[in-house]
């Protein structure tokens, strides 16, 4: 049990949401991709890519000259494009007048799957096309690839001083960075924490090589059906790009300044399967959703909202169903859902934006579906799933978004509503 601070304290040790950027293959606001989830609409599309021909992906559409000159983008990552603008979105989202910021009280907090592939299968194919002469390649290639290099050009951008870096932490990534910023809030050692997850993986031909060697890569015809967890036909996952930022603040100053507050973020837990390079073990699954409700002091029928993993492929969401059946195993109060079904899967930024997705549910009392399921997987189901239709709730108080990754890491947030009402605290 993580041991809590005095009463008089309590101000100074609880985290809100006050600001959220992001871009996905539904938009580029938070309203436009909420617009998206409750009306059912996939943003999967066609995407064909060098080397490897025809395929599938979630492709963002976001403006990559509003917050940058053509010069710095030449030099940049995509990555570093959508981390920019993803944070400046989650700025200005919080109402901040960033003019008055102390940046060096300001941290950037951003989670990864991986980074610098992109980059380096475009120098190689560069080079291929001069004869392999070295001379060509780009003195841009080291910024480009090192592993802080999303929040470093966050910070380049915003002119921020305070610290940065990335969190590699596989699809838990987005989880991992929210969490950090927490623990840095707590910690005071920064004033304010710019954090999520960035993903650029659909520039990179090898992703998509590997998942399909692994019998894992989705395809369908209609490509807005593609993406299926739980569905008996699943076939694998949809790679897609995009990011999410939060504006993450201790509540004492984010109500002295009169914010909006998304929610609190009340619980939290990573843990690690130490088993398997690829195959998840549900029973650390369920250990670290346990540890996160515990430390949130919240009991499993509490919980409104589940925000599952699932990517699409048989294994993996078969054994995630059996490990959210040992902690819900009878229909009650929680409904699960799932949002890689519109979006597919933006690793790195997979978590941070399923979890923006279902903030907006503390105001309209909607839990989004998981669409694209024609006849549900009996191993998958789950007593509250919600399918295919949003479903009106009569409250939705608290939001648990988990999110597992390869090399067994596994991540838990809990977010509750605010403000809080007493059959929440």
């Amino acid at each position: 049990m993580v041991r809590r601070p005095q009463d008089s304290d309590l101000e100074q040790w609880r985290v809100v949401i006050t600001g959220v950027g992001l871009t996905c293959p539904l938009g580029n606001s938070l309203r436009e991709f909420r617009a998206g989830l409750l009306a059912g609409r996939s943003g999967i599309q066609k995407y064909e890519i060098r080397y490897f021909g025809p395929t599938l992906a979630g492709v963002c559409h976001f403006d990559e000259n509003k917050y940058q000159r053509a010069k710095e983008r030449r030099r940049g990552t995509r990555a570093g494009s959508i981390a920019i603008f993803c944070s400046q979105e989650a700025v200005r989202d919080a109402g901040l007048d960033w003019s008055t910021i102390d940046r060096s009280r300001v941290g950037v907090y951003i989670g990864v799957t991986e980074h610098g592939n992109v980059e380096t299968e475009n120098e190689i194919y560069i080079l291929s096309q001069y004869n392999y002469d070295l001379q060509v390649w780009s003195h841009y290639h080291n910024p480009r690839t090192v592993a802080n290099n999303p929040a470093g050009e966050v910070t380049l951008n915003m002119g921020i001083t305070g610290p940065h870096y990335c969190l590699g932490a596989a699809c838990a990534a987005g989880n991992v960075g929210i969490i950090h910023g927490v623990q840095m809030l707590r910690l005071r050692e920064v004033d304010l924490a710019l954090a999520g997850g960035v993903s650029e993986s659909i520039h990179t031909f090898g992703i998509f090589a590997s998942f399909r060697s692994e019998g894992a890569l989705a395809w369908h015809e209609d490509p807005t059906k593609a993406s299926r967890p739980f569905d008996r036909d699943r076939n694998g996952i949809v790679v897609s790009e995009g990011g999410c930022m939060f504006v993450l603040e201790r509540l004492g100053d984010a109500l002295r300044r009169g914010a909006r507050i998304y929610g609190e973020i009340i619980g939290y837990a990573i843990n690690s399967d130490a088993y398997d390079y690829v195959l998840p073990l549900p029973e650390r699954q369920v250990e670290c959703i346990q540890r996160a409700l515990e430390q949130a002091h919240l009991e499993p029928e509490d919980v409104d909202i589940v925000s599952t993993h699932a990517t699409g492929t048989q294994t993996g969401d078969a054994l995630e169903c059996r490990a959210l059946r040992t902690i819900w195993p009878k229909p009650g109060r929680t409904r699960f859902n799932n949002t890689k079904s519109f979006i597919g899967h933006a690793m790195g930024a997979a978590a941070a934006l399923e979890l923006a997705g279902n903030l907006p549910s503390f105001q309209d009392h909607i839990c989004h579906p998981t669409i694209n399921i024609d006849q549900l997987d009996p191993e998958c189901e789950l007593p509250g799933l919600v399918i295919n239709k949003p479903e009106k709730l009569p409250k939705i108080r608290t939001i648990l978004n988990v999110s597992f990754g390869m090399l067994g890491i596994n991540s838990a947030v809990v977010v509750r509503m605010w403000p809080p009402d007493n059959k929440s605290l």
